[in-house]
């Protein structure tokens, strides 16, 4: 694969770069921007060397004022940069050291690293979303970077855009990735084209997502991802700004023979923008219109404010399922068993978390309760009801809300309900109560035996009592 080679443009050394600091502001956005883009002088004392021996190719800042090279697929070697000083060094690494020493560092002394330890034998994934972030701290480096990308041939127009204005504005060429056209063809025939909405996202990453990234890992030893820890708060809490990838192999092939380095894990997503605004960075035209994660089109939709941007990735699956399959090691063991296949965590009847909703103004309703409920055509006063599972943070985000709305109500002759819907119940639901994700909220009417389902993700009281009220 020829990935592309990008070199700063300024003749200034790379030294200079990181002992700059950001224009000082009064926005405390903007101080916190300057923290994120600092370096400070790593610390390099002996420590326990162990784990996984390599061989790398460590590769000096470039200084030339031309970044029109290009990395050469067939022998790894940069063009055109007589400055590029290669040494052949074998070292072990102690990963779970390095991240703990690099766990207080700087976005831009986590990429230096990077790409300082491993040269030519890694590269940055773009999604195409504020990951953009990632080039500009690489370019802030001084050090010649590869960047790789998965075209599922899904992508909203408007990130291809991104990506071509991505390339011009960091004189680099993309090295694409495509799906098997055949695998493809075969999902399409056998399934249709948004099968995904039926039978979960997971066949659907594997074809155009999963199986593309691992041929392109394949020709590295190394790669640099765009996680942060606060993106999905399922399965991105607690990753580390380097480890040794538990999914996917490297160029040597085996186990741990791939290191994966997450430079902003640490960093929260309003100082990534805040930093993109200071650097005048090219961003996607989606995220003016409202999108925050940006994946396939099919499976992408803006968020609404007070949501959390994942709610706009896969919106009909359980917020545990969040993952397409490219960082699925930060699911743990324990939740994958737990996983049918929509991707939607159960519990199999038992109770594996503390129940939520527990108000005396808000009736608790089994199996029996709900069916007598759905049958009734003539009601002596209208139910709304929520069908919840108790591990799902989507339903604890609205307990409060859905609390307050029971104590709004009580009195008024609307009775407030609520039934855990997953486990042995999740079947029933589907088919029976409109159950698509969590949480599913009802409204019985007094007169008609059909619940009318909530059509909104905005789940604050005055936007379920304005749905109460046009209903009642």
């Amino acid at each position: 694969m020829a990935f592309a080679a990008s070199a700063p443009t300024s003749s200034s050394s790379s030294s200079s770069l990181f002992s700059a600091s950001f224009p000082s502001s009064q926005s405390h956005d903007l101080i916190k921007c300057s923290q994120i883009g600092s370096l400070r002088s790593p610390d390099r004392a002996a420590r326990a060397l162990k784990g996984r021996r390599r061989r790398c190719d460590r590769v000096g800042p470039v200084l030339a004022e031309s970044s029109k090279g290009r990395a050469s697929a067939a022998t790894g070697v940069i063009a055109d940069h007589p400055e590029v000083v290669v040494d052949k060094v074998e070292v072990e690494e102690d990963y779970e050291g390095l991240a703990k020493d690099l766990a207080e560092a700087s976005p831009l002394e986590v990429m230096d690293r990077a790409l300082e330890m491993f040269g030519n034998d890694i590269a940055i994934a773009f999604s195409g979303a504020e990951d953009v972030v990632l080039l500009e701290y690489a370019r802030l480096t001084g050090r010649p970077f590869r960047v790789f990308s998965l075209d599922t041939g899904r992508l909203n127009p408007e990130t291809y855009q991104f990506f071509d204005a991505v390339e011009k504005h960091y004189d680099i060429r993309i090295e694409y990735m495509f799906p098997d056209a055949v695998e493809v063809q075969g999902l399409v025939r056998n399934k249709g084209l948004f099968s995904f909405y039926e039978d979960g996202h997971q066949e659907c990453c594997r074809v155009r997502k999963v199986r593309p990234l691992r041929r392109a890992l394949k020709g590295f030893r190394a790669w640099i991802t765009g996680q942060r820890k606060d993106q999905s708060p399922g399965t991105r809490a607690e990753i580390p700004v380097v480890q040794v990838d538990p999914s996917f192999e490297g160029l040597d092939g085996g186990a741990g023979s791939l290191i994966k380095w997450n430079p902003v894990a640490n960093v929260e997503g309003r100082y990534i923008w805040s930093f993109l605004r200071a650097m005048n960075v090219p961003v996607n035209a989606l995220h003016s219109q409202g999108y925050v994660s940006i994946g396939c089109e099919p499976c992408t939709r803006p968020v609404l404010p007070g949501q959390h941007e994942r709610e706009g990735r896969w919106w009909w699956e359980d917020a545990n399922a969040k993952e397409c399959g490219l960082h699925k090691g930060n699911i743990k063991q324990e939740d994958v068993t737990n996983l049918n296949g929509n991707g939607a965590a159960h519990t199999n009847g038992t109770a594996t978390n503390s129940d939520i909703f527990n108000t005396q103004s808000i009736v608790t309703l089994n199996r029996v309760g709900i069916e007598n409920l759905a049958r009734l055509e003539n009601r002596r006063e209208p139910w709304i009801v929520v069908l919840y599972a108790p591990w799902c943070r989507f339903c604890q985000a609205m307990e409060g809300s859905f609390v307050e709305l029971s104590e709004k109500l009580a009195g008024s002759g609307i009775k407030v309900g609520k039934f855990r819907a997953d486990g042995e119940q999740k079947a029933f639901a589907q088919q029976e109560l409109q159950l698509g994700s969590f949480p599913t909220i009802l409204f019985f009417p007094k007169h008609s035996s059909h619940p009318i389902k909530y059509p909104s993700e905005k789940r604050d009281v005055d936007s379920l009592m304005a749905f109460i009220n046009a209903l009642r």
